[in-house]
């Protein structure tokens, strides 16, 4: 898989992030619900921390900490995708990692707080709100998961 279209996908996945992001705040109030099905709405949240709010309530130091771990993590991607351009899935993976590691570091350097806005429940337990530069990384690694099983099942296969 060529660099330019990994790439590509990983600036695909920051821009649809990025334009979400900016439309659920241009229309909704910090904290106001717009209830969509049964169990989904959309909220507006901000979230200073990492997942599920891990460090959000640090005295302002987890901002630079977490975007330096995001900057570096963008980079060593780029050099894996430069790598590895031979195996497809890896490269789709790995673009959806860097796009959603590059949205919400853009939110933390610029706002001081990613934007979250994607809220499921159930029975009034409501999983912790996130956005689609998280729903890209979480894809991105179960891709990196499954690539994984595929490609030990073919060296295993290989070597018998």
């Amino acid at each position: 898989m060529k660099l330019y279209f990994s790439l590509s996908l990983a600036t695909i996945v920051l821009l649809l992030d990025l334009f979400t992001k900016r439309w659920v705040e241009l229309n909704l109030s910090y904290g106001q619900q717009i209830v969509i099905t049964e169990f989904f709405n959309l909220v507006l949240a901000y979230n200073a921390g990492a997942a599920f709010s891990f460090l959000s309530d640090a005295s302002g130091w987890q901002r630079w900490f977490l975007s330096a771990i995001a900057f570096f993590v963008s980079v060593l991607i780029v050099y894996l995708l430069y790598k590895n351009t031979i195996n497809r899935l890896f490269c789709i993976a790995l673009s959806l990692i860097l796009g959603g590691a590059l949205g919400n570091l853009w939110d933390r350097i610029m706002l001081g707080h990613v934007v979250d806005f994607l809220d499921f429940h159930v029975s009034g337990y409501h999983w912790p709100a996130f956005n689609l530069a998280d729903s890209a990384i979480v894809c991105g690694a179960c891709l990196l998961i499954l690539d994984s099983i595929w490609n030990g099942k073919k060296d295993s296969n290989q070597e018998g």
